[in-house]
C-alpha cells in the first residue's frame, strides 16, 4: 500500500483537473454509484465522519475519513481500495484534498449556476475552505473585487495578507450586510450554526454557494434565502439527511420539498434548468459527497 503525504496531494493535482473530473462525475451522475448517506458518530471530544463510494464507471472505490473537533480542528484521510478485493492500494493524507474537492465542486456549481458578468466574489469565513475558494472560483468567473466577512472574533489581517502573498488578490474586509448586499457570488465557509445575514439584502441575481454546516440543525442562511432562491443540492439524499438550511424551513412550513429544484447531476446534465432569468437568485447546497472524494483520489493517484 502506499502512503501519499499532503505535500505529495498538492504537488500531484491542478485545480483545473479536478474542475473538470468533478463536472464530469456529476454528469455522468449515479447510476453506476454505491454512495450510502455518511455515517456521523459522535466521540467524546469529537465528530467522525465516515464516507465511502464506489464507482462502477471508474472501477474505483475508496472512503474518507474526516475528524471535527475544538481541539483538532478538520482533518481527513482518504483510502482508495482495490474494487476487486477491497484492499486498501494507497492511504492519503486528505486536508487539502477535501478543501480543494469542496471549492471545485462550488467552481462546477457556480460555472452552471452564476451569471457570466459576476464581478464581486463574497466570502464568509477565514479559515480553510474560504482560502480554498479564493484560489479556485476565479478559474470560473473573472472577479475584480473579493470582500471577505470573519466571525468577528478574528483579525482578518492576518488572512488577507495571506491570500495577497499565495494568490496575488486584494481582499476587503467587510460587514456581513456589505458582504451580501455587494456580491454577485457568495460563498459561506464557516462553522457557524446560525444565518451569517438577513436574506432580504440579497440583490437580484445572486448565486450563493453554501458549504460550511453539515448537520440538520446548523444552517449559515436564513429562511428568506432559501425562500427567495432557486435551490439546488449536490444530491438530494445527503441534503434531505443533513442540511440544515433545507430540514429547518422545510420543518417551520417555509418551504416544502419541492422547493430545491435540482441535484447538481441534473444541472450538469441539463435535464433541468438552474437559472432561468438574470434576476434570480440561485443557491447550491452542498453537504459534502463521497463521490467528489473518489474522483479527487483518484486523480492523485
Amino acid at each position: 500500500m502506499r502512503f501519499i503525504s499532503e505535500e505529495q496531494v498538492r504537488s500531484a493535482i491542478q485545480v483545473d483537473d479536478v474542475i473538470r473530473v468533478i463536472h464530469a462525475a456529476f454528469s455522468r451522475g449515479f447510476a453506476n454509484v454505491r454512495m450510502p448517506v455518511r455515517t456521523v458518530l459522535e466521540l467524546s471530544g469529537a465528530t467522525l465522519l465516515v464516507m465511502p463510494c464506489y464507482d462502477g464507471a471508474l472501477q474505483a472505490a475508496g472512503i474518507k475519513h474526516v475528524s471535527v473537533s475544538e481541539k483538532a480542528g478538520v482533518n481527513a484521510v482518504y483510502e482508495l481500495l482495490d474494487p476487486a478485493t477491497g484492499i486498501s492500494v494507497a492511504r492519503m493524507e486528505a486536508n487539502y484534498l477535501s478543501d480543494l474537492r469542496t471549492a471545485a465542486t462550488s467552481a462546477v456549481a457556480t460555472d452552471l449556476l452564476a451569471r457570466k458578468e459576476a464581478e464581486t466574489l463574497g466570502i464568509f469565513g477565514n479559515g480553510r475552505q474560504a482560502a480554498a475558494h479564493l484560489a479556485v472560483l476565479p478559474r470560473v468567473r473573472k472577479f475584480k473585487r473579493f470582500l471577505v466577512c470573519g466571525s468577528g472574533r478574528s483579525d482578518l489581517s492576518a488572512f488577507c495578507e495571506k491570500i495577497k502573498t499565495e494568490l496575488a488578490i486584494h481582499i476587503e474586509p467587510a460587514s456581513a450586510e456589505t458582504v451580501a448586499r455587494e456580491s454577485d457570488v457568495i460563498c459561506t465557509c464557516t462553522t457557524s450554526s446560525n444565518p451569517l445575514f438577513n436574506g432580504a439584502w440579497l440583490h437580484s441575481g445572486t448565486h450563493l454557494n453554501l458549504v460550511g454546516a453539515f448537520q440538520p440543525e446548523t444552517r449559515e442562511v436564513d429562511d428568506i434565502t432559501v425562500k427567495r432562491a432557486r435551490v439546488v443540492v449536490d444530491t438530494y439524499e445527503g441534503a434531505f439527511a443533513e442540511a440544515g438550511e433545507l430540514l429547518i424551513p422545510i420543518k417551520n412550513g417555509t418551504i416544502d420539498r419541492s422547493h430545491i429544484i435540482a441535484d447538481l447531476h441534473e444541472i450538469a446534465r441539463g435535464t433541468k434548468p438552474g437559472r432561468i432569468h438574470q434576476d434570480d437568485i440561485t443557491l447550491f447546497k452542498s453537504v459534502g459527497c463521497a463521490l467528489e472524494d473518489l474522483v479527487t483520489a483518484t486523480l492523485v493517484l
